[in-house]
Order: C-alpha cells, then sequence, then structure tokens
C-alpha cells in the first residue's frame, strides 16, 4: 500500500539509497566505464563532497547513481523525484503536471518537465523485448483517431489528405494511433501519420511475429497483411457483429478497444491537451501501465520500482522536450 510517510518520499539521502538498491543490488557500477570491481570503486567523503558520490579508480572518473538516467544534473530533491515517479506508474488514467507541481510544491514548468523524462522512462525498448504473439498467441490490432492534427496528413507520393463531408478523411483531420495488443500480454501502440495499408503494414511486420492469429475488425487496412500471418480473422462492425465463436475461441477486438478507452480517458480527463509532437510520449506512458497491470499480478510498488530501473540509459534535455514540441 502506498505510503506518503515513507522516508524515500520525504528524504533525498533515502531516496538516494532506494535509487542505490534497485541499480546496484551487488554494489556500485561506474557507468562511464562499466566497472563493477568494488575493490577498485570508493565512496568519497567531506564536508565538501556531495552525499552519495564515488570514484571508479579504472576510469578516475567520479559518479552518483542518478549518473546516466532520467535524473542525472537535476536540480530537484530525488525524493520528489521518486514520489512523481510512484504517483505517475500508479495513477490508471495518468497525473497531470498541474496535479505534480501542487503535490511535489514545484513549478508547473518544473512539474511538466518531470512528467516528460519520467514518461522517457516509460519507453519500451522495443529491440530487446522482442514482437509480440508467436505459435498459438492472438494479437488484435485497430486504429483510433483523437485530437485535431497539428500538421498535415501526408499519405504517399507526398499526396495530402483531403477531408470528407464527414469530417474524418480516415484521420486527415485527426491524430491517428495504432495499437497492437497479445491477449494477456502486452499492448504497443504507435502514433503514425496517416493510416494506409503499407503504414499498417509496417506497423504489423515490425512488432508481430508471422506465426500468430491476428484478429481485426473489417477494415481494409489489414485485408493484405493479414494473409502474411498463421490466421486473419474479422468482425463485422458495420453489421454490428463485436463477437462471435468458432470452435469455442472468442473472435473480437474488444481488448484493443478497451486499452485505447482507458488512453482517451486519460487524455481527455486528466490531460486535457497533449502537443501532436509530444502523444508518442502518453502513449509510452499509458503502454507502460497496462503491461504491468494489476491482472498480471503486479503491484503500484513493483510497477514504480520498475520505472526507476527503467530510468538508466535514457536522457532527455529540457532543450530536446521543446525542440519536439516546436518540431
Amino acid at each position: 500500500m502506498f505510503d506518503l510517510t515513507n522516508a524515500i518520499y520525504t528524504d533525498a539521502e533515502k531516496a538516494r539509497e532506494h535509487l542505490e538498491s534497485i541499480h546496484w543490488p551487488n554494489g556500485p557500477i561506474c557507468p562511464h566505464c562499466g566497472n563493477s570491481d568494488q575493490q577498485t570503486i570508493t565512496k568519497l567523503a567531506g564536508k565538501s563532497t556531495r552525499p552519495g558520490v564515488y570514484k571508479c579508480n579504472a576510469c578516475r572518473d567520479p559518479f552518483t547513481v542518478t549518473v546516466g538516467t532520467v535524473f542525472e544534473r537535476s536540480k530537484i530533491a530525488l525524493n520528489k523525484w521518486v514520489l512523481a515517479t510512484h504517483l505517475m506508474a500508479a495513477s490508471k488514467k495518468g497525473m497531470s503536471a498541474h496535479q505534480l507541481h501542487r503535490m511535489l510544491g514545484v513549478t508547473y514548468k518544473t512539474a511538466w518537465f518531470m512528467a516528460h523524462r519520467i514518461r522517457e522512462a516509460m519507453k519500451e525498448n522495443v529491440k530487446s523485448s522482442g514482437p509480440l504473439g508467436g505459435e498459438g498467441k492472438t494479437v488484435e490490432a485497430d486504429e483510433t483517431y483523437i485530437g485535431k492534427r497539428e500538421t498535415p496528413a501526408k499519405l504517399s507520393r507526398g499526396r495530402i489528405a483531403t477531408p470528407t463531408k464527414s469530417g474524418k478523411a480516415g484521420g486527415a483531420q485527426k491524430r491517428v494511433i495504432i495499437g497492437l495488443v497479445e491477449r494477456g500480454g502486452k499492448v504497443r501502440t504507435f502514433h503514425i501519420n496517416h493510416a494506409t495499408k503499407d503504414s499498417v503494414r509496417e506497423v504489423l511486420v515490425r512488432n508481430v511475429t508471422r506465426e500468430t492469429n491476428l484478429i481485426t475488425d473489417e477494415s481494409r487496412l489489414y485485408t493484405e497483411t493479414g494473409r502474411e500471418y498463421a490466421s486473419h480473422k474479422t468482425t463485422k462492425h458495420s453489421r454490428k457483429e463485436y463477437v462471435r465463436y468458432e470452435d469455442g475461441f472468442a473472435i473480437h477486438s474488444n481488448t484493443i478497444e478497451g486499452v485505447f478507452s482507458v488512453f482517451k480517458r486519460g487524455m481527455i480527463g486528466v490531460y486535457q491537451h497533449c502537443g501532436e509532437a509530444h502523444l508518442h510520449r502518453y502513449l509510452a506512458e499509458f503502454d507502460f501501465r497496462y503491461n504491468r497491470r494489476a491482472a498480471l499480478k503486479i503491484s503500484d510498488a513493483e510497477r514504480a520500482e520498475d520505472l526507476l530501473r527503467n530510468a538508466r540509459d535514457k536522457r532527455l534535455t529540457y532543450r530536446r522536450t521543446n525542440e519536439s514540441a516546436h518540431a
């Protein structure tokens, strides 16, 4: 259970020790050269030395546990970082920068940047985690549209999408998100410029193995690519068909639609506004929490620790964040 009075949320030194126990369970590791020989790593002490500073005698560089993480070079107390991390990891529909600003006692600008750094830590390393699905497994795929597009929707060969009378134009007026979810497993969502057969296929073949059973709605975006998979089943939403059974197997895309539902509730009810340049960060945030959901027997505390662990080897400067916002 979350205890707001825990010392790791109120004392910077205790927060540092907590971070060290997560990143260095067997003792300090030099982030500069990778040295883990405890005989050649010295903890520095003295009135002029900050707490938690070590020196690697192999490369002769000083370091702390925050070097090489999203917390590096931050002037914000580490206990506030640990608290913000827990709040964002435990809040199913997200935690706004305004709420962080009020709870942490920092400025809104600081809270906004902290939230983006934490989202950077939430980002999954797709290369190391491997593709979704596999033999005998099922992946649901679907697309959804959210918010007003801030950049023109470019189709193949450089053409610009034109809206229909309904104003949708297949996402020409809205931002396009493709979602993939393995039943009983993980989800991956992507912001793409425009939903075409080619763009959808690229997302699928890069993230779902061919031995997988693919399930979608009747959208023609998946018709051709579906033939590349072990099987491709569809439901006809236009005929009010949302689930059917074949030999006891449920054919539906309700799982991915449930993922989209939580995402939209969070974006509309909590965040309210998101610049298109930052949309991929918010998707990473919701993916992170879903992939460590309570249904998988993962507690809020375990999810928060996993997030602190994932903070290593990821950096996000304020300049980079601002550049992407104005790109």
